[in-house]
Parts: C-alpha cells; structure tokens; sequence
C-alpha cells in the first residue's frame, strides 16, 4: 500500500465522530478521556481520526487486509517497524489504530515501545499523566496510564521519555508478562506496537520474537537496497504481513478517482 503525504484541511478534522456500531456513548470509568488537536494531528498526518476524511481510505483498505490475515492465524499483535528512523512508521501506527477502532467488530490499543525516541505521546499531543514509564518503574498500573483520545473502542499507552538501557527493560519478564497480558485480555482487541527501526539497536528485534505478526514501513527514497535486505534478515517470514511504502508521491489519476487535488 502507498500512503502518500497529504494535507488535511481542518475543517474537515473538526467534524464529530460517531460510532458506527452503535449510538451509545463509550463511557471509561478508570480510563482518562482526552481532547485531540485537530489541527495538530493534521499537521502530523493523522488522518484516520475522522471517517469524514476521504483521506483515510488507504489505511481502512490497509486495515481491513491485515484484519483479514490476523483472524485467519488467530493474531492479536501486531509490531509496526521500519530499516531506519523517520520512515514514518509512528504514522503508520496511529491512523492504523485508529482505521481499527472505527471498525465495527474491534478495538484497538496502541502502545508506544520506542523506548528510545518515543513519538506517539508528541505527535496526538497528549497532556501530561501516567505513562509507560511510570508502568515500568511500578509507580503506576496499565489501568492508571492508559488513554482515549476521544474515539470510541480505542486506547493508547504513551511513553513520555526515553527509557535508559531500552533493550534490557524489552527483554525483561516484566514486558513479557504485559504484552501477554495486552494479548489476552480482551478476544476482540487488536494490540499495535510502535517499534524502534530494525537498524541501530537490538530493541525492535527482541520483541518482535514475542509478537504475532509484523509490517515495516519504508521511506520513499530514504531506504537503500542494503538497508532494506539487512533489515529484512531479522524478520521471521512467517510473520511478516508485507511492507508499506510511505511518503511516496500519488498519481494524478489516482487524485481524480478519489475526489481530490
């Protein structure tokens, strides 16, 4: 899939979203409710929030291959990762939760596990609270740190800061025990990991063993053949649900069907 770089007037962000499942409003007990900037997740390329955005077909046809192949293998996790830094990936991540969410038949939970440059919180400009950080050093719980932004069936665990010695925390029985417990917990829920690129630390490889499935996300003319086939090699093929080319340029003819120029 090429998911090209657009700009989203904010008027069209700035529209109400309605659960299309039902028209009962979701109410979090526990969970803290936050309000988005829409021109913020514009300016971010965070398109999917609002169904009224024609925008956001690519990721609900995205959306709606990888449900498929995930139901079909019984997966709930899914790792979302790239060769190298700034291919988009965080990107990819969130309008990819939140393409889910507006499904009828899932939820869906975003964790931020780039514990070296962590992006989620910064780019949906989440307030400050209990975070991942807090849930790994045992001062807060999941429950605690956990946050909707506004849209019905879909939750998000932010990390704030970089975590010292990130590999050793991943690899640690801690995470393991969440990511099962992410897992397991509810049978409809789909668990996304934004993951630190493949390339420059051993981060993204040592959870990638613990999830179900995984997509790269590769810059347009960032990515070199050498980059991509050694990325590539830590992998497992039988996990991979393909690769998704970002920042690539859209054809005028694919503007035209669309409705847009």
């Amino acid at each position: 899939a090429n998911i090209s770089k657009q700009t989203i007037p904010s008027e069209v962000l700035n529209k109400p979203v309605r659960s299309k499942k039902t028209d009962a409003i979701v109410k979090y007990e526990q969970t803290r409710v936050v309000s988005l900037n829409h021109d913020l997740l514009a300016k971010n390329r965070i398109i999917a929030f609002n169904k009224n955005n024609h925008l956001s077909l690519g990721f609900d046809i995205l959306r709606t291959q990888i449900i498929k192949k995930m139901l079909k293998n019984g997966w709930r996790t899914i790792a979302i990762t790239s060769p190298i830094p700034a291919c988009g990936k965080t990107m990819v991540s969130i309008n990819l939760a939140m393409s889910i969410a507006h499904h009828t038949e899932r939820t869906a939970m975003l964790v931020d596990f780039d514990l070296r440059r962590p992006t989620v919180a910064k780019y949906l400009g989440l307030p400050s609270g209990s975070t991942l950080n807090e849930v790994l050093s045992g001062d807060a719980s999941v429950a605690e740190s956990l946050v909707n932004p506004g849209l019905d069936r879909f939750v998000i665990l932010p990390t704030a800061k970089p975590v010292i010695n990130s590999s050793e925390v991943l690899s640690s029985r801690k995470v393991a025990s969440l990511i099962t417990e992410f897992r397991d917990r509810y049978a409809e829920r789909i668990v996304i990991f934004d993951m630190p690129p493949l390339l420059g630390s051993d981060d993204a490889m040592i959870i990638l063993s613990q999830v179900d499935c995984v997509l790269v996300v590769v810059g347009n003319g960032m990515v070199s053949k050498t980059d991509l086939t050694e990325s590539m090699r830590y992998v497992d093929s039988d996990k991979l649900l393909g690769t998704i080319l970002n920042k690539a340029k859209i054809s005028q003819s694919q503007k035209d069907y669309y409705g847009y120029s």
